[in-house]
């Protein structure tokens, strides 16, 4: 089957999917909200301290900087332990309905927080459904679509995440010249416009049939099947027997090599490398500098732009990042996951050297350099490293322990941002380290280490069902080789190669292909 002829086979899967991953635009618009009101002026004079320099008179100190950029992330980890045993227990749609449900009412206490500490309690609290979105979206799309367009609608949850930065500097940028309250209420009031449209899309949206699969419902895994698809488009080689047979002898394939649905199964046997590669992908987006994009606006004031030359800056860079975002489909159909990820951090490792070593220039100019650097690292990164990233933690781990796998990947990118969170505002803040673009040097280090682990440890998924990825893994394929090594799981016995799993094997926790 074509990509084409997914789509048509596919459409309400794709249309569901979509759905589904709105619910990112919140995430991102909220981290883009949080980390660019340090450069509002309103809003530092309202929750910030004298700091005794006529340029700066109001900044919230450095200390709770990090507190509230990192109240997210500890919220995020919750729900996203939480997302792993309910969404496994009650299904997909059930969690996302409940969550979209409880971010509506916290929303409440940022919107009416008198204090920093109101702030804080509300960023836990909202960071707790945002964790389950993070985590859910990318496992129920990869699990309602084909092997063709997993790439493009997991990826998508990274463009819905640009989406929302988006929006929120644009919000930003139209109130930065307001000097009342309604200049930073307004922006958490409008996060109430999202949940209430998603909530009626999951309402008629279908279970995911793996879910179903790994519960023992195949005929519901069967109608949820049908409900995603076209019998009026569908490809004449889709069937959807034939379908529903490989998820549950996928299920069984993994059965019989051990593969359990607990946390503790992440860690054992041939899981345990599936685990560490998912949880390295999804850190090095924390690791390779991309903290410079969340906290852009303030990082191109502290650079010595305006303030409304700084969000415009911001604006411009997200609208790349969107472009990048759509362009990096392209590329993964011809390139493939492993290339466009090692390559891109070769280049951000460069973007970032770049930056650290302009910002040793004393010039007027300098700082229009940093900001256009910034510009080419945003564009490359969102056709890279971003959006890639959400296709390799969906397609690397076995279908019994995606959303578990899923949960820790992104609970050590959460780590991961909490150490981001504590040290960038401290890079970036007059009142404290003062390194604003040298820090470019420190990233230019990480994002080298990442490029290094990526060449040795990342393996190529693309074009593989997850079969196919079970053997290769059993087998110990090393990661430069799983494009050149051929596995044919589903070939018929007439064809060539089949899997042949019998009480012995299962017994020993095996799976051998034998020529029929």
């Amino acid at each position: 089957m074509s990509i084409g002829q997914a789509f048509k086979t596919y459409p309400k899967a794709v249309m569901f999917s979509m759905i589904l991953s709105t619910a990112i635009v919140m995430e991102g618009y909220d981290v883009v909200l949080l980390a660019n009101f340090y450069a509002f002026p309103s809003f530092n004079a309202r929750y910030g301290s004298p700091t005794g320099d006529p340029k700066n008179p109001y900044q919230i100190p450095a200390p709770w900087q990090a507190g509230l950029s990192n109240g997210a992330n500890v919220g995020e980890i919750l729900g996203l332990f939480i997302n792993g045993i309910v969404s496994e227990r009650y299904g997909y749609r059930k969690t996302m309905i409940v969550s979209l449900v409880a971010v509506i009412c916290f929303i409440f206490i940022p919107f009416f927080a008198k204090n920093l500490i109101d702030l804080q309690i509300g960023e836990i609290l909202c960071g707790i459904p945002w964790g389950v979105f993070q985590t859910l979206t990318t496992a129920y799309a990869s699990e309602v679509c084909p092997t063709q367009l997993r790439a493009y609608l997991t990826t998508y949850v990274n463009l819905c995440w640009v989406m929302g930065q988006l929006v929120g500097s644009g919000v930003l940028r139209a109130l930065v010249t307001r000097s009342d309250q309604w200049s930073y209420r307004i922006p958490f009031a409008i996060q109430w416009i999202w949940p209430v449209p998603i909530i009626i899309g999951v309402l008629f949206a279908p279970e995911s049939p793996w879910w179903l699969v790994r519960k023992g419902r195949t005929e519901d895994a069967k109608k949820a099947l049908l409900s995603l698809t076209s019998a009026k488009n569908a490809d004449e080689t889709f069937n959807v027997d034939q379908t529903i047979a490989m998820m549950v002898t996928t299920n069984e394939l993994e059965k019989a090599l051990e593969s359990g649905t607990g946390y503790w199964d992440c860690f054992k046997g041939i899981d345990l490398r599936r685990t560490e590669i998912v949880c390295v992908t999804w850190s090095i987006q924390n690791l390779c500098g991309s903290a410079f994009m969340g906290y852009s606006t303030y990082f191109y004031e502290q650079a010595g732009l305006p303030t409304v030359d700084a969000f415009d800056m911001s604006m411009a860079q997200y609208a790349i990042g969107f472009i990048g975002t759509v362009g990096s489909w392209f590329l993964m159909s011809r390139a493939g996951r492993r290339t466009l990820y090692t390559y891109g951090l070769a280049l951000l490792t460069l973007l970032l050297l770049l930056i650290g070593l302009i910002s040793i220039s004393n010039s007027k100019g300098a700082s229009w350099g940093i900001g256009s650097l910034l510009l080419v690292y945003t564009f490359t990164y969102d056709i890279t490293v971003g959006p890639v990233c959400y296709s390799l933690v969906a397609e690397i781990p076995s279908t019994r322990l995606k959303t578990k796998s899923i949960v820790l990947a992104r609970n050590v990118y959460n780590v991961m941002g909490i150490v981001n969170g504590v040290i960038v505002p401290y890079m970036l803040n007059p009142t404290a380290w003062n390194w604003r673009g040298k820090a470019g040097f420190f990233w230019a280090g990480m994002c080298a280490l990442c490029w290094l682990w990526t060449y040795f440890r990342l393996p190529e998924p693309r074009g593989r069902t997850y079969g196919e990825l079970d053997i290769l893994f059993e087998r110990g394929v090393a990661a430069r080789k799983f494009t050149g090594t051929d596995v044919s799981p589903w070939a018929s016995e007439s064809e060539g190669d089949r899997v042949e799993s019998d009480e012995k094997t299962a017994l020993g926790g095996g799976v051998h292909v034998e020529k029929a």
